[in-house]
């Protein structure tokens, strides 16, 4: 699907955070200043396609369009063969909108309009773009916690629906200015085990499990309330965020589950559930660790997808989300080594210093995904997993 099957991801998140403050996570990492030398790493690396985020509020002032960011990504694409997906909500929306109004989602329309029209006009292959990031992570962080604007609490349901209906809007607008453009419907997949298994507790799990962490993806697809207008079509590629916190106890502390606890779920497997659920290509869309973990998760990586690909599962692709350390939302003083590449915060440049084992994992692994996998025994059945 993509030029290479390694994407990488530049944390792009905008909006107002738990302390209303606005935080712009491409400004804090420099990547706007030095874009074309972070392309260049990357295909240095065999990396030939990204995730980058087209931030709403610097492009929709509420008085016209301006398109100076996001020419920018297109332009240092298309300069260095890089396939871009393009990710047009990430958190951040005009604070002069109502979130639960229909103004909210005839602006987000109108918006994902002109930038697919842009887009379009500077593109020679297949445009892909994200409408809304993590609709569900969102809800709960935005509309139950009060972490992002609009900073409600224990409506994250209706927010859920309101950016859903969004995204659906989104989509359409979209093909409106690109016909054949692929949706990227990108969304955490989470799981919970009972802190306590007893029938109350089990019930509570299965539900999430086998419901809620689905609800958006539902929700896009018209399996669920189909009068908001999705269809199979707006859910077109899964892309499934996945990081290590992602599995926890089903209790107040939100505890991941330890790395060896035989209740996690593997790669795989979540894989193939999504995959049974929808019958969609799929991508992991966000993935990574931090710090020495790095280079571990991307050997881990390689033997999973290797197991989905002697299962047939159509995996397309793995995008390492951050490729820059990050500056964290909340406390934007404080870095998280996440990337490929670490920043040096002594450096007015934040000069980009390369996470050597890492790329070196990344390297074997991309090495390794070229070879043809020949039958061994016969195809692994995905009920034996």
């Amino acid at each position: 699907m993509f030029k290479s099957f390694f994407l990488g991801g530049f944390e792009g998140s905008v909006g107002h955070n738990c302390h209303r403050q606005w935080f712009d996570s491409i400004s804090r990492t420099q990547h706007d200043r030095f874009i074309d030398d972070d392309y260049a790493r990357l295909k240095k690396n065999e990396i030939h396609a990204v995730r980058e985020c087209v931030r709403w509020p610097l492009v929709d002032g509420g008085r016209g369009f301006d398109f100076s960011t996001l020419d920018l990504l297109i332009r240092a694409g298309r300069a260095a063969g890089i396939t871009t997906i393009y990710d047009l909500f990430h958190f951040g929306y005009p604070p002069s909108l109502d979130l639960l109004s229909t103004e909210f989602t005839k602006r987000f329309s109108e918006y994902c309009y002109q930038v697919a029209k842009r887009v379009y006009a500077h593109s020679d292959g297949t445009c892909y773009f994200t409408p809304v990031n993590e609709p569900s992570y969102f809800a709960w962080a935005a509309g139950e916690v009060g972490l992002f604007a609009p900073h409600f609490t224990h409506r994250g349901n209706e927010v859920k629906i309101a950016v859903v209906k969004a995204a659906i809007d989104g989509c359409n607008a979209i093909w409106a200015a690109c016909p054949k453009a692929r949706i990227v419907s990108v969304d955490p997949f989470c799981r919970v085990v009972p802190s306590i298994e007893n029938e109350d507790e089990l019930h509570r799990a299965e539900v999430f499990n086998s419901n809620v962490v689905f609800q958006s993806w539902d929700m896009l697809s018209g399996r669920v309330m189909p009068e908001l207008g999705g269809s199979p079509r707006h859910l077109d590629i899964v892309g499934i965020n996945y990081y290590s916190n992602n599995q926890w106890t089903l209790d107040a502390s939100y505890a991941p589950l330890p790395e060896n606890d035989p209740r996690r779920m593997p790669l795989r497997r979540i894989a193939w559930t999504v995959w049974k659920r929808y019958g969609r290509q799929i991508i992991f869309s966000e993935t990574s660790e931090v710090g020495e973990k790095r280079a571990d998760w991307i050997k881990t990586l390689v033997h999973e997808v290797q197991a989905m690909r002697t299962a047939d599962i159509p995996i397309e692709g793995v995008c390492w989300y951050p490729v820059l350390e990050m500056s964290e939302w909340h406390t934007p003083d404080f870095w998280t080594p996440m990337g490929l590449w670490d920043l040096d915060h002594e450096s007015s440049s934040l000069r980009r210093m390369p996470y050597k084992p890492a790329l070196r994992a990344l390297r074997e692994a991309e090495s390794l995904l070229r070879v043809r996998e020949e039958a061994t025994g016969g195809l692994v059945t995905c009920e034996s997993w």
